[in-house]
């Protein structure tokens, strides 16, 4: 959502559904996903497809596609281990590049996915903040709690011990705080009297020894809440949150706490300019792109979709076309699924 006249503005993806009679009633359509479960699914009529596919003159590459982003994660999982039975490898192994990437990607469970990229992430600081971010304040609490296990088990190392010595700080302090999962839920009872206090303790946070007063505030108020206090700090100081952020915070902090108001008020606007970041540059961001749109095409692909067609004027599904190239495009074209007009 924007900020517009004092007002959350709603989303595209809210109007449309309000226009349905469906803007409360998203489970109707069962997921805002482009990847719905396959219902004909026969795991050994796909794991057979697929050996055909690396066996034959050269890979069948479009095979390969075709039956991984057709299937659901728990799907896949399946044809993940019914292959290895069979032919004792990994299917990966027959690819390379960034279709190999894709692949491996599709069939890793989504803790082990998470973990992964969440751990390369600390260990090469031009991107920590960026992806910690992005895994730690989107996931849902029973998804992060599953991705920092695996985190532990895969790498002997807790996540919290790793932020704390790759990060410093109000950055620090924040992921430290979204690991933790201690975010309200939203009772559907709206507290003026936290939001006015929140908001004053917000204008009150001037100078470094004030500043960590952000960090709970973000970190464990519900969205709803936060909405409400960013739209009540805006009336009451005639600033944006943000632009009271890009004036009081540097570098790092100002990344973290900029991408995390950009969550709380709209997530699928938040992927949808991390998208089309990774697509205008030189040579596209394939890591973000493989990323996001395999850890959103089960969830709000549809909604990120919207989101990027309103703002950008041009839909995903076209940007994909003409920035993308190699064997890997039609993979991510199949995940985005369809052309926005």
């Amino acid at each position: 959502m924007s900020v517009t006249g004092g007002k959350m503005a709603p989303s595209l993806t809210q109007e449309i559904l309000s226009h349905l009679g469906l803007a409360s009633k998203t489970a109707a359509w069962g997921t805002l996903g482009t990847l719905r479960t396959f219902l004909n699914f026969s795991v050994d009529k796909d794991a057979q497809r697929l050996l055909r596919a690396i066996t034959g003159q050269g890979v069948d590459r479009s095979a390969i596609v075709d039956v991984l982003t057709n299937r659901s994660r728990e799907q896949r999982q399946l044809i993940s281990r019914n292959f290895q039975e069979r032919t004792q490898q990994s299917l990966q192994a027959a690819l390379s590049g960034n279709l190999e990437r894709i692949v491996m990607a599709l069939l890793q469970p989504t803790a082990q996915f998470d973990a992964q990229e969440l751990r390369t992430a600390l260990k090469a600081s031009d991107s920590a903040v960026d992806v910690a971010i992005e895994i730690l304040a989107t996931r849902t609490p029973p998804q992060l709690q599953e991705c920092l296990a695996v985190y532990k088990h895969n790498f002997q190392v807790e996540a919290v011990d790793d932020i704390t010595s790759e990060t410093s700080g109000i950055l620090q302090d924040l992921l430290l705080a979204l690991a933790k999962g201690g975010r309200d839920s939203y009772s559907g009872i709206i507290d003026y009297n936290l939001a006015e206090q929140d908001v004053q303790a917000l204008q009150r946070a001037e100078g470094p020894s004030r500043e960590e007063t952000w960090v709970p505030v973000f970190t464990q108020r519900n969205p709803e809440h936060l909405i409400r206090v960013f739209d009540q700090y805006q009336r009451s100081t005639g600033q944006e949150l943000e632009e009271a952020v890009q004036n009081r915070f540097h570098g790092d902090a100002q990344v973290a706490l900029l991408g995390l108001a950009s969550v709380i008020k709209n997530t699928p606007l938040y992927f949808a300019d991390k998208l089309h970041q990774a697509l205008q540059e030189t040579e596209p961001n394939y890591q973000v792109l493989i990323r996001i749109l395999i850890s959103r095409c089960e969830t709000d692909l549809l909604s990120i979709r919207a989101e990027f067609r309103k703002k950008f004027g041009k839909s995903l599904y076209s940007s994909l076309q003409d920035a993308v190239k190699g064997d890997c495009q039609s993979a991510l074209l199949a995940l985005c699924r369809a052309e926005d007009m």
